[in-house]
């Protein structure tokens, strides 16, 4: 083989190998998407009520943590969310017994709310956020 017809199979083995490389991934394409938009965030010692909060999608997630349990059983945390407009409780989203972390999903009507916690013998702090979906723009 000559140097001419080695350089002409090297440029047509590599126009080959860029031919056949992976598609490269195109940008999303425009459409919603969810964004977690802060409602609230609470944090104590012992049982107590928060203030009312409003959810237009019904969509929330609750990030939590315990600490600093004092008793031999590790103590009790309980979240429960409320109708703000009847009181009755809706869901109980968290029931932990100990220190401990997590994260807790209420899907629920759009409304008026408020979250109850029963604590006994922990610290306890938790967020509140509300599903959002807004629309995503192309790139």
């Amino acid at each position: 083989m000559t140097r001419f017809s080695l350089a002409v199979a090297w440029i047509g083995l590599s126009c080959l190998f860029t031919a056949c490389d992976a598609p490269r991934a195109e940008a999303p394409a425009p459409g919603p998407e969810v964004v977690w938009s802060p409602l609230g965030a609470w944090s104590g010692r012992g049982s107590t009520q928060t203030e009312s909060f409003t959810s237009g999608s019904g969509s929330m997630r609750i990030e939590w943590t315990t600490a600093k349990g004092t008793r031999v059983d590790g103590g009790a945390f309980r979240l429960t969310i409320h109708s703000a407009i009847s009181g009755r409780p809706l869901m109980e989203a968290v029931e932990q017994r100990g220190v401990g972390t997590g994260t807790a999903f209420v899907h629920e009507d759009p409304r008026v709310f408020y979250a109850v916690v029963d604590s006994a013998d922990l610290e306890w702090s938790f967020t509140l956020q509300e599903a959002v979906l807004v629309e995503r723009k192309r790139r």
